[in-house]
C-alpha cells in the first residue's frame, strides 16, 4: 500500500494463493500491481520496493477488486492482520461493485489460539517459529506475504486440529475469543 491508513492510502499490489485441504494449490495464484492513482511515498517504496514507474499503466484498484473477487469466489479469505486488508477491499468494493462478504480468518488470531495472546504474532515471528523462509525479494510484496501467510496457515491447521478445532466454525469461534484478548494485550 501507499501507507498504513486504509481510509487515506491506496493499494499498489495484491497477491493471493489458493489453499485447499491444508495445502497450497500450485498455479492458483493471483498477483498484480495496482495503479494507486497517487504518488507512492518513498518510505513505502523502501518497504515493498514498488515505485511510481512500476505501477504506471497497471490496472486500477476497482478493476483489480473485480478480478480478485472472481478469484476468491466461494472461498474463505485468510489474511495476516485481516482487518487491515479487508478495509482496503471493502473500500475498493464500493467503486467496483464486487462485494467482499466472504468468511474471513486472521492468522494473527490463529496464532493467538496456538501460542497464547501474550506472544508475538507478526508474520515474521510466525515464519521464524515454523521455519518458513521468505526470500528477501518477496518480503512485503503482495504475493510474497500471501505465500508466507498460506505457509503459516498450513502449519497452524494440524495444531488447531490436534486441539479439537477441526471445522471452520470451531476455529472461528475460538478466534473470536482471542480477538478480545489481543485487543487488551496489543
Amino acid at each position: 500500500t501507499t501507507g498504513l491508513d486504509p481510509e487515506r492510502d491506496r493499494v499498489v499490489q495484491l497477491g493471493a494463493v489458493r489453499v485447499v485441504n491444508g495445502k497450497m494449490v500450485r498455479g492458483e495464484v493471483f498477483d498484480t500491481l495496482v495503479d494507486p492513482a497517487m504518488p507512492i511515498p518513498a518510505g513505502s517504496t523502501h518497504v515493498h520496493g514498488i515505485d511510481d514507474e512500476m505501477v504506471a499503466g497497471a490496472p486500477s484498484f476497482e478493476e483489480v477488486c473485480k478480478r480478485f473477487h472472481d478469484f476468491a469466489r466461494d472461498a474463505v479469505i485468510i489474511a495476516h492482520n485481516a482487518p487491515f486488508d479487508m478495509a482496503f477491499l471493502h473500500r475498493g468494493s464500493a467503486a467496483s461493485g464486487a462485494r467482499f462478504d466472504h468468511p474471513v480468518l486472521d492468522t494473527v488470531h490463529l496464532s493467538a489460539i496456538v501460542f497464547g495472546g501474550s506472544e508475538e504474532h507478526t508474520l515474521d515471528a510466525l515464519c521464524a517459529r515454523f521455519d518458513i523462509d521468505i526470500p528477501a525479494e518477496l518480503r512485503h510484496t503482495g504475493l510474497g506475504d500471501a505465500i508466507a501467510t498460506a505457509q503459516v496457515l498450513c502449519a497452524l491447521l494440524p495444531v488447531l486440529e490436534a486441539r479439537g478445532l477441526g471445522t471452520f466454525g470451531q476455529v472461528r469461534a475460538e478466534a473470536e475469543k482471542h480477538s478480545r484478548i489481543l485487543k487488551t494485550v496489543g
